[in-house]
C-alpha cells in the first residue's frame, strides 16, 4: 500500500469518529478518491505562486472576518469576506448574519473551503483525477459544515431550547436507529404510509408475461378507444420499474393510459447472486424484445411504440439498432427520457467507471455475484451529499424530526441490486469505450449503428439532471438516423420525469436540433407546464387512428396476477 494510500485510510478512520455518514466515500473507493486528493495537494506545492494566492486569499478572508462581524453587529451593512452562494439554504436561520460568533464561524467555513477549492485548481493536470479531488474534497467540506453538528447549528439549538431538551433526545434516538438499522446514514423518508399496489405502481392492469428476467404488465384500458399502436414503457432496471408508475396524479404510466394509449410496461426482477452472468444480451433479447412478442400477440399490432428511461432508454436505442440490423419493423416512435447515448461526457458518473475503479468492483462482484443496491445508493447520495444526506443529519439527528413521507424517496429506497456479468460490460463498453455512439457496440451477434434508427424520436433531458446532463443527452439528436425532437425539462433527473402538469413545471423545444446544445437552447421557446402534454399530442398523433381497446391477455399470453405482479416486492 502506497504512503497516499495509508494517509487517505488513517484519515478515513478519523472521519468515522465524527459521525458514521463521514467515511461513506472512503468505504465506496478509498484509492482511488484519496489519492487524487493527495496528489492534487501534491501538484499544487510544485505551483507555488497559485498555491500562494490561495493561501493570501485564505488569510485575508479570516482577518477580515472577526472586524466584519462586528461591523455588522454594530449596524453596519458591511460585505462578507467570503460571499454566501444565495442557493446554499444550510446558513438561512438570521443568527448566522446577525450574530457574530456565528458570522466568523461561517466565514471561517467558508474560507477554509475556498482555499480547498483553489488548492485544487493550483494541482489541476489529469482531468479524471481531478474530478474525484473535487468530488471527495467537496464532500468532505460538506460533512464537516458547522451546521452539521449542535453547537454549530443555531436552529437546532433554539428548537433544543423551545422544546426544553426534547427534540436532541429525540434526534438521540433517530442517530441510534440508524446507526443500527440504516448504516449509519440518516433515514431519508418514512415509507410506511407507502404501499406498492396500493399507493405507489397503483396502475390497474395485470400481468400478461414472466419469464426469469422479467414480468410483462398489461394496464387495463381508462378511455372508451384507445390509439392502435400500443405503447411499452421500458425502465431502467437499476431500480425499481415503478418510478414510471408512480402515485396515482404523478404517474407517467397513468397519463399515458388515460390519454388514448394502450400501455405495457417491463419490472424487471431484482437479481440475486444466482443471475451473476446474466449480460447486456440478455436484457436486450428477454427484456424488450421478448416484449415485443408478447405485445404484437396480445393486441394484433404490426408496431409498438416504446418509452425508455436513463438505462431503459440506452437498451431502446440498442434494441432499435439490433431491429433495424435484422430488418424487424416492430419498432413505432421511440422516446428516450433522460437517456445517455453519447458517454463522452458523462458528467459525475465518470469519476466511478475508469479502469481501476471499475477493476475493485469486478473483484468485488466476483465474491457476492451482483452489485449491491446498498452501495449504489451510496453513490448517488454522495453525487448530492447535501440533499440527500446532510439535510437529514439536520432534521433527523438534531432537529429530532421524523423523515418524510414523499413518493419519489419511498421509491429511491427501494433499491435493486445489478448483475455482476451486466454490470462489468455496461461501465467498460459505454463508459469506458463509448462504444454505442462509436458504432463498435456488439449485442446478440449484431454490431449496433444508431443511424440506422429511422423512427420518430422524442427525446427528453431536465435542466438540474447530475446523472444524466442534458448537454449529454442532447448529443443523441446527431447520433439517430430519424426525426428528432429534443424537449427539456424542468426539474432533475426523477423529478425531470416525475413531471405532471403544475405551475412550477415548464419545459423548453425547437424546431432544429443544431450540433450545439447552447444554441439549442438559445433558440428554443419556454412553454409553461409539463413535457408530459407535449408529449401524448406528439405521439398520439403517430400512434394510429382510435380504436377499441385490446383485451387483457391472449390465449398465449394469458393474465397470470394483479398488477404490479411479483417481481417488484423481491
Amino acid at each position: 500500500m502506497s504512503d497516499q494510500e495509508s494517509a487517505w485510510q488513517a484519515g478515513a478512520q478519523a472521519s468515522e469518529a465524527l459521525g458514521p455518514e463521514m467515511g461513506l466515500l472512503a468505504r465506496l473507493d478509498p484509492a482511488d478518491f484519496g489519492t487524487s486528493v493527495l496528489t492534487a495537494l501534491a501538484q499544487a506545492a510544485g505551483h507555488p505562486a497559485e498555491a500562494g494566492r490561495a493561501w493570501l486569499r485564505f488569510g485575508s478572508a479570516m482577518a477580515m472576518a472577526g472586524p466584519v462581524a462586528l461591523a455588522r453587529w454594530a449596524g453596519a451593512d458591511t460585505p462578507p469576506p467570503v460571499p454566501l452562494d444565495e442557493k446554499d439554504r444550510r446558513f438561512a436561520d438570521p443568527a448566522w448574519a446577525g450574530n457574530p460568533a456565528y458570522f466568523a464561524l461561517r466565514q471561517a467555513y467558508l474560507a477554509t473551503r475556498q482555499l480547498g477549492e483553489d488548492l485544487l485548481d493550483a494541482g489541476r493536470g489529469d482531468p479524471l483525477r481531478d474530478q474525484k479531488a473535487r468530488l471527495a474534497m467537496g464532500f468532505a467540506f460538506d460533512a464537516l459544515a458547522p451546521t452539521n453538528f449542535l453547537l454549530g447549528n443555531p436552529a437546532a439549538l433554539k428548537k433544543a431550547f423551545d422544546t426544553g431538551g426534547g427534540s436532541v433526545l429525540a434526534g438521540t434516538r433517530n442517530f441510534a436507529s440508524d446507526l443500527v438499522r440504516n448504516g449509519g446514514r440518516p433515514r431519508q423518508v418514512d415509507t410506511s404510509s407507502f404501499e406498492i399496489g396500493r399507493n405507489l405502481a397503483a396502475t390497474p392492469g395485470q400481468v400478461v408475461f414472466r419469464n426469469e428476467l422479467m414480468e410483462l404488465i398489461q394496464y387495463a384500458p381508462q378511455t372508451g378507444q384507445v390509439h392502435a399502436t400500443p405503447l411499452l414503457a421500458s425502465p431502467p432496471w437499476i431500480n425499481k420499474y415503478y418510478v414510471m408508475d408512480l402515485a396515482p396524479g404523478r404517474s407517467f404510466i397513468e397519463w399515458a393510459v388515460t390519454h388514448e394509449r394502450t400501455v405495457f410496461a417491463i419490472s424487471y426482477r431484482n437479481p440475486d447472486a444466482s443471475m451473476s452472468g446474466v449480460t447486456l444480451d440478455d436484457y436486450l433479447i428477454h427484456g424488450p424484445r421478448a416484449a415485443l412478442d408478447v405485445i404484437g400477440d396480445i393486441t394484433g399490432a404490426p408496431a409498438v411504440d416504446i418509452v425508455g428511461l436513463c438505462l431503459g432508454g440506452a437498451l431502446t436505442a440498442m434494441l432499435a439498432a439490433y431491429l433495424a440490423k435484422a430488418g424487424d419493423a416492430r419498432l413505432g416512435t421511440v422516446t428516450l427520457l433522460n437517456t445517455l447515448l453519447d458517454y463522452s461526457e458523462p458528467g459525475v458518473l465518470g469519476a466511478f467507471a475508469d479502469e481501476r475503479t471499475v477493476a475493485r468492483m469486478e473483484r468485488q462482484m466476483a465474491r457476492s455475484g451482483v452489485m449491491p443496491g446498498s452501495q449504489m445508493a451510496v453513490t448517488f447520495d454522495i453525487l448530492r451529499a447535501n440533499d440527500l444526506l446532510f439535510s437529514y443529519v439536520v432534521s433527523g439527528w438534531l432537529m429530532g424530526q421524523r423523515p418524510p413521507a414523499f413518493d419519489i424517496l419511498a421509491w429511491n429506497a427501494d433499491s435493486t441490486q445489478l448483475p455482476a456479468a451486466m454490470h462489468s460490460f455496461y461501465l467498460r463498453s459505454l463508459y469506458g469505450r463509448n462504444e454505442l455512439a462509436t458504432g463498435r457496440l456488439e449485442l446478440a451477434g449484431q454490431t449496433l449503428q444508431l443511424a440506422d434508427v429511422k423512427q420518430d424520436a422524442y427525446i427528453v433531458g431536465a435542466v438540474n439532471d447530475h446523472i444524466v446532463p442534458w448537454t449529454s443527452s442532447y448529443k443523441a439528436t446527431g447520433l439517430l438516423g430519424g426525426s428528432v425532437r429534443y424537449v427539456l425539462s424542468s426539474g432533475g433527473h426523477i423529478a425531470g420525469i416525475v413531471n405532471p402538469p403544475g405551475p412550477k413545471s415548464w419545459y423548453q423545444t425547437a424546431e432544429a436540433s443544431p450540433p450545439d446544445p447552447a444554441q439549442w437552447r438559445a433558440e428554443a421557446q419556454r412553454h409553461p407546464g409539463s413535457w408530459w402534454e407535449d408529449w401524448a399530442s406528439w405521439a398520439g398523433a403517430r400512434a394510429g387512428d382510435l380504436v377499441d381497446p385490446p383485451p387483457m391477455g391472449s390465449q398465449r399470453y394469458p393474465a397470470l396476477g394483479a398488477a404490479p405482479g411479483s417481481y417488484v416486492r423481491g
